[in-house]
């Protein structure tokens, strides 16, 4: 098979370290499942699974420890999945997570892992933005990443064309409306929009749907960005969940 190199944004692969990411893409994507590492090192009820899986879906495993190590920088990753690139088309008829311009891997993982919980499959990325493939965003949403429906824009008037009747919500600190509000007749189907971790929004989005804002006590000057997509999400759609 072909030699892996380190990743890299215009690869055409990626790769899932971790056990559990691992055993998510082969659960929930195993047709984008190039191969699976091993380290020589690994031991686990986490190697069985790994080995089942790859026996169901006749997908090669090799030991590579050398591959893994330059993968984490560490020496304790035990497993990880290389596997192919793919974007989808999102549910016009679900609610959509929109992300504008996110910048950092941890927090764009956590927050796909979030969508995931409150069940907010279908994703929208407006660059630029932080790869979504990278590993480290990959391993940060704990394979939730597989699950997902997601699709990069180059603009946010691009995927509006494509999503011309959702309800638009922009969580903005000059939004004019509480979040309570906001949640109590949410609309369908509706987008959450989000921005960068230190800008925010801009604010050509103050015109665009209803802006809402979570209320906070003036200790802070916002919320972290992962937790402000949490609690929006979360209230969004608590009446369902």
């Amino acid at each position: 098979m072909p030699a892996l190199t380190a990743y890299k944004r215009e690869l055409d692969y990626s790769y899932a370290p971790g056990f559990f990411p691992t055993i998510e893409a082969l659960t929930h994507a195993p047709e984008r499942v190039r191969r699976v590492l091993i380290s020589s090192q690994a031991a686990s009820d986490g190697l069985l699974r790994v080995s089942e899986l790859c026996q169901e879906h006749s997908i090669r495993i090799e030991t590579a420890d050398k591959v893994l190590s330059r993968l984490s920088g560490k020496d304790n990753c035990y497993a990880a999945a290389v596997f192919s690139k793919e974007q989808s088309q999102l549910n016009a008829s679900a609610p959509h997570l929109v992300l504008h311009h996110p910048s950092d891997a941890g927090n764009l993982g956590t927050m796909l892992r979030t969508a995931l919980g409150f069940g907010y499959l279908d994703i929208a990325l407006i660059r630029p933005c932080t790869d979504v493939f990278n590993p480290h965003v990959v391993r940060a949403s704990m394979g939730a990443l597989f699950s997902l429906r997601i699709h990069e824009y180059d603009c946010f008037e691009d995927y509006r064309a494509l999503y011309p009747d959702h309800q638009l919500y922009p969580f903005m600190l000059k939004g004019s409306v509480p979040l309570s509000q906001a949640a109590d007749h949410p609309g369908s189907p509706f987008a959450l929009i989000f921005g960068n971790e230190g800008s925010g929004l801009p604010d050509s989005f103050l015109t665009c749907g209803t802006p809402v804002r979570i209320p906070h006590s003036s200790s802070i000057d916002s919320l972290n960005l992962s937790i402000a997509a949490a609690i929006g999400m979360y209230e969004m759609k608590k009446e369902s969940l």
